[in-house]
């Protein structure tokens, strides 16, 4: 099992603000999704990355905040083939 790691990016003079999505198989980053607030942000975040590593599957998440700023997600149970 992998634990999910998010963050916010900060604009930059080139790129817009982002969410970035990290675990030991690999990261994903998103443009910051203003249309969502607080941790349902992070949990788009983590659910793509979700996606992309696992295409075609399900997983309920858990989340929540970090001392540092991060949000951390689990899968509540084993995710599943849709």
């Amino acid at each position: 099992m992998q634990a999910i790691l998010t963050k916010y990016l900060p604009a930059t003079d080139y790129r817009g603000s982002r969410i970035k999505a990290t675990c030991s198989s690999g990261s994903v980053t998103i443009p910051y999704p203003h249309d969502l607030s607080g941790q349902a942000v992070h949990r788009a975040a983590a659910e793509a990355l979700v996606t992309k590593l696992f295409p075609g599957t399900t997983a309920p998440l858990l989340g929540g905040g970090l001392p540092d700023g991060r949000t951390v997600f689990v899968f509540d149970h084993p995710f599943s083939k849709e």
